[in-house]
Order: C-alpha cells, then structure tokens, then sequence
C-alpha cells in the first residue's frame, strides 16, 4: 500500500479509482480474520486511537473502536457528558489534550460541518503528526460510511473479487432524505468514482434540483477531478420511475433532528410514496439488494417484512462489514510503511 497518500481523511471527493481499489482489498483481507480463526493483528500495536463522537452514534463508534482493537491499538473513548466541553472548553482544545496524551488517530464525529477539517488543519498547522479521521460531520461527509456501503455492494456483485470494476455500469438508487444525509453524499463521490450510474429519488422538498450536478465539478480544493470518468447522477421524483433497471436501492433515514422546517406532511404519505416494500421492489424487474445506514425507522423507509429478510436487505451485511473497512482506514493512515507490507504477509489470500 505504498501508494497511499491521503495524511487525513475528511471526505471521499479526492479519492481516485486506485484509493477505492486498495480500501476494498485490503477490508476484504481483514473481513476473512475471523474465518482464519485469527482475531488480532500486532499492526497498531504501540499506537493510540481516539475516538472523539461529539454526536449520539452506536455503529460508527463502536467498529472503529473494534476495528482499533483487531489491529491492537489502544483505544480512548470521549465522551460529551463527562467532558470539560460543559465548562466551556473548546473542540479543538479537547482534541489537542488528546494529542497531548499521545494520540496518533482522531476519529472525530460532529453535528456541525467542517469541524474534522478545521481539527485536521489546526493540526498540521501546529505540526502535529496526529492525523484525523472524519467519522460524520454534519451534513457534509461521512466518509467510513460510504466506503462500507461500496464494499457491501461490491461484495454482492462480485463476492470474490469486490473491486471497483465490480461497480462499473450497475444502476443504485438512492432513496429519501437526500438533502440532510452525508451519507448520501459520501455514496455520490464513491459510487461514481467507481463507475456506476446513481438516480437520487425523493420529494423536492429532501431533494433538491442541483443534485443532479453534485460531482460535476472538480471535487473542492481540487483544480482537476482525481476520477478520469465518473458514473452519472440523475434525480428522478417518482419511485415508480427511479426503480425500474435498477442494480441495488439504497433508503436513507429520515432525519428530523436536522430539519429545520416542516418539510413532509405525514410520515404516512412520505411511506405511501417512497417507502420500500417486496411489492414496490418489483417495479426492478429482478431481486435486487436493499441498503440501508441505519438506524431504520421501520414502516417509514421500509416495511418491517422487508428490513426483516435476509435474502434482500443488507443492512446486517453493512454493520459486517463497517468493522473490517475501518481497519483498514485505520491501518493505512496509522501504520508504519515497513510494518503495512510484514503485517500484510499473514493475511494474504
């Protein structure tokens, strides 16, 4: 993994097709630990990771915290109700007492955007060699996210081999609250980085318009896209038009806690018109997966029948493989060069 670039990672726009490729592999070698009968890794061993969720989360944080412990790195969890944040002090006041205290990953989440990018820049400013991961940031990126939804699909296109290529032309649909989700976003960048087509679908309220145009442009800070040819986005408003040819259906989580105004009139007519279902599913013409981030509010974004079956709904196989994708994010961005490729050796397929 010589080739790995990135100090922090704070989105998935400045991700080439090669980042994508060397995530998916080497989260494939380390889904296949447990079937190996091997637990832990000496990778990290030595190095501190902490994990600083200013924001409720139960997946996220706890795979990275798993994910740490598999490569035996210390682990410190922050917690906002115990914290001096109550007496005033600030968010990067609290991250750099954790610098202080030796850490060399920050997995940071934070209901506000651009507070991991403004930590990873403090950072660098005072020349720390601490390094930040952005485990969501207000509606911006929610980068760990997008790379295990990429896997997951890969996985069912090609179980033996995910790779981009495995995506290369598929049709993903995404579902519902557009406008308030990072995931959704994440997904835009990684998803047609790796060359497959995404219809967004949902009311205009929760989806904007200029959706449509999100990965035109070169990704920010970027003079020139690190992709040579993306998949397209289009927006479609009616499931009934946005389902039929489709690969896989992702559905997105109805945020609440983030909108500001009244945007729906009942969560019973938002089901009617965009809720998933066995039945609605047909309209794909075959048996396709159904995503989803979690947590699922069950009769809004899919009935319970559907969140319940295993043969379609991947939700379990997300939560699977969050674990094995963060260690890789955490191995590439923490491990020395020479103990990546020793370290490498024992897991190989």
């Amino acid at each position: 993994m010589s080739g790995w670039h990135h100090r922090h990672i704070l989105d998935l726009a400045s991700f080439s097709r090669d980042d994508f490729a060397s995530i998916l592999e080497l989260a494939q070698r380390f889904r296949s630990l447990p079937v190996t009968g091997v637990r832990k890794l000496p990778a990290l061993q030595g190095r501190l990771v902490a994990t600083l969720f200013f924001e409720p989360s139960t997946r996220t944080r706890s795979s990275f915290e798993l994910a740490a412990k598999r490569l035996s790195a210390d682990v410190m969890s922050f917690s906002p109700s115990s914290s001096s944040l109550s007496k005033g002090e600030s968010v990067l006041d609290t991250a750099r007492t954790y610098v202080a205290m030796g850490a060399d990953v920050l997995v940071v989440r934070h209901r506000s955007t651009s507070v991991p990018q403004q930590l990873a820049a403090d950072l660098d400013r005072l020349g720390e060699r601490t390094v930040v991961l952005n485990g969501g940031d207000g509606l911006h990126s929610h980068p760990s996210q997008g790379l295990l939804d990429l896997l997951t699909l890969a996985r069912h296109f090609d179980a033996q081999k995910p790779t981009p290529q495995a995506l290369a032309g598929k049709k993903i649909v995404i579902v519902g609250d557009i406008l308030h989700s990072r995931v959704a976003r994440s997904n835009l960048w990684a998803l047609t980085g790796c060359g497959a087509d995404v219809v967004l679908c949902g009311p205009r309220s929760l989806l904007p318009e200029d959706f449509a145009a999100f990965v035109d442009a070169p990704p920010p800070g970027l003079s020139c896209d690190p992709v040579a040819q993306r998949g397209r986005v289009t927006v479609e408003r009616r499931l009934e038009q946005a389902l039929p040819g489709a690969d896989a259906v992702m559905t997105l989580r109805l945020q609440k806690e983030r909108m500001t105004q009244q945007l729906l009139t009942s969560l019973e007519r938002y089901h009617r018109d965009y809720g998933l279902s066995h039945a609605r599913l047909q309209l794909c013409g075959r048996q396709v997966p159904v995503l989803h981030p979690g947590p699922v509010n069950r009769g809004v974004e899919m009935t319970s029948r559907l969140l319940d079956d295993p043969s379609i709904c991947l939700v379990e196989e997300q939560v699977r493989n969050g674990v094995p994708v963060r260690m890789a994010l955490l191995y590439l961005m923490a491990a020395a060069e020479s103990a990546a490729e020793s370290s490498l050796v024992s897991i190989s397929s």
